[in-house]
């Protein structure tokens, strides 16, 4: 096979592998459409930047230094989250790896490292094996329920107006003055932060007739 027949066979296998991680593994788990975009654009840029790099046999010093670069860069809007940037880490490492696929013959290595890693972040994501327990930190008002003694009306109450099964609150400081509580609650299901999403705004400063106010860890 002559060397673009090579090319177009490597980025194919790397595009196809990356596909199938960000849209049948991360896709499915977050529906976030910007990083969508972000993953597969990073993916397919440091693909070509490193099979040209291959080709003109420059420096392995400066393909990692290049790598570095592309690895910890930090866009200047919103922070990325850990999740993200794993995947983002991921995603950029996938096209380093794959490249070496074009002058090399490593396809039964490469092969078996791109399944793995797809077997890997798809037993991540669905949580075999492993137990998550997730926290919100909540501003509440009806101060009276923090009693040890009315635990249960005040784990009633929490959890009839978030819809989490909360498995434990603590108490951190009480305002007397706005009669308020910093509380902790600790539930399972990841899967109800949906609506709590880490851009949701800061809290708010809350009275007796509000409902109790939520911030992201």
């Amino acid at each position: 096979m002559n060397n673009l027949g090579m090319f177009l066979l490597s980025f194919g296998f790397n595009f196809l592998v990356a596909l199938a991680l960000v849209r049948f593994i991360y896709y499915p788990s977050t529906h976030n459409k910007p990083y969508v975009f972000t993953f597969m654009a990073f993916n397919t840029v440091i693909f070509f930047v490193f099979s040209f790099m291959s080709s003109i046999e420059l420096g392995v010093g400066v393909g990692f230094g290049l790598f570095a670069i592309f690895s910890i860069l930090r866009y200047r809007t919103d922070p990325i989250p850990i999740r993200e940037m794993t995947y983002l880490f991921i995603i950029a490492a996938l096209p380093v790896m794959n490249s070496a696929s074009i002058s090399n013959e490593v396809w039964p290595q490469i092969i078996a490292a791109n399944l793995a890693i797809l077997v890997i972040m798809w037993v991540l994501e669905r949580e075999w094996g492993f137990h998550y327990e997730a926290s919100k930190r909540i501003v509440y008002e009806k101060i009276e329920l923090i009693h040890p003694d009315r635990r249960a009306e005040l784990v009633a109450d929490l959890e009839a107006r978030t819809g989490l099964k909360i498995k434990r609150v603590t108490t951190g400081k009480v305002n007397f003055l706005t009669d308020t509580a910093d509380l902790r609650v600790y539930y399972d299901d990841l899967s109800q932060e949906d609506w709590l999403h880490s851009t949701a705004p800061d809290p708010v400063v809350v009275s007796k007739e509000d409902a109790a106010v939520y911030e992201n860890d």
